[in-house]
């Protein structure tokens, strides 16, 4: 049983099921608005049919008690459709993780990824195989379950999500045979190849142990001492600041603050003022883009 299985978390999204479930509990929200076809259900089936790969596939070796599955989803825009059964689209990846104590949920990962083609059939069988490329769709879904379950496990235990982060990088050496794009380092440093690069890329570890300080260390403990949270989170923070000083275009630094902007506005709303400003300059060196959210801390 994982460690999730042994704090008493209070989830309000939690439904009654079997003993034990699967690993993920994903949505899947296809929007094609801007696809002019007469046949819409195929959109529709996509949701269903990618919703089941996710959540009915058994991802990891561990039991998951039906209240323990990891609440993620995909929003999916389909941008093109050159062929019937032939998409191109841009996918954003969000999953959460309950905090101890609450019935609040935090945003572990939040990943636009603008790189998705794949083809889809309606109730054609979705394969997929660790050990071989079987289509670019399946390669896609399965990249981004073993995502997930990386960062959810590294926020329970200390680079707890290794394994999960090893099979994300098979996954994409596996379909680098593909020549589709997000498999490559060339064209993006946001895509696929440089999102798991950063994550298994020693010299950004911190980052990775910071998930487990930030939610394990930090959040779980902030009905308890709120005080010793915000340093705990701020000693996180300038880890990751130490991370850009040396990779400035780092992924999983982009993605770390977008998931987390609005939760640490909140966290520092209260607080010692000395504190709130060492985040606040943190915070606008690391995501000046953000820095009208920011300047709520000092408010």
């Amino acid at each position: 049983m994982r460690l999730r299985a042994s704090l008493p978390f209070i989830l309000l999204t939690a439904l009654p099921g079997l003993l034990f479930a699967q690993e993920l509990n994903c949505t899947v929200a296809v929007n094609a608005d801007q696809i002019q076809t007469s046949d819409r259900g195929v959109f529709r089936d996509m949701e269903i049919a990618f919703e089941r790969f996710l959540n009915s596939r058994k991802w990891t070796n561990d039991e998951y008690d039906n209240h323990e599955r990891i609440n993620c989803n995909l929003v999916i825009t389909i941008n093109r459709m050159p062929a019937i059964g032939s998409f191109s689209a841009t996918v954003q990846v969000q999953s959460a993780r309950p905090i101890y104590n609450s019935n609040y949920e935090s945003i572990l990962l939040n990943f636009a990824d603008r790189d998705w083609e794949f083809e889809y059939v309606e109730s054609l069988p979705l394969d997929f195989s660790d050990n071989n490329y079987i289509s670019n769709l399946t390669s896609m879904l399965a990249f981004y379950a073993y995502i997930i379950l990386g960062v959810d496990y590294d926020s329970f235990s200390e680079l707890g999500g290794t394994e999960y982060f090893q099979k994300a990088l098979n996954v994409l050496n596996n379909a680098q045979q593909s020549n589709r794009p997000g498999w490559e380092s060339l064209g993006s440093t946001r895509n696929r190849y440089w999102l798991v690069e950063n994550f298994t890329n020693q010299q950004m570890v911190s980052i990775r142990k910071g998930y487990y300080n930030y939610h394990r260390m930090g959040l779980d403990k902030f009905t308890e001492d709120p005080e010793n949270t915000r340093q705990q989170i701020a000693s996180v923070l300038s880890d990751i600041q130490d991370v850009r000083n040396t990779f400035p275009n780092s992924i999983l630094v982009i993605s770390f603050l977008d998931a987390k902007a609005a939760e640490l506005v909140n966290i520092y709303s209260e607080g010692s003022i000395q504190l709130r400003r060492e985040v606040y300059e943190i915070l606008t060196t690391l995501d000046p883009s953000k820095q009208d959210q920011y300047q709520k801390i000092l408010n």
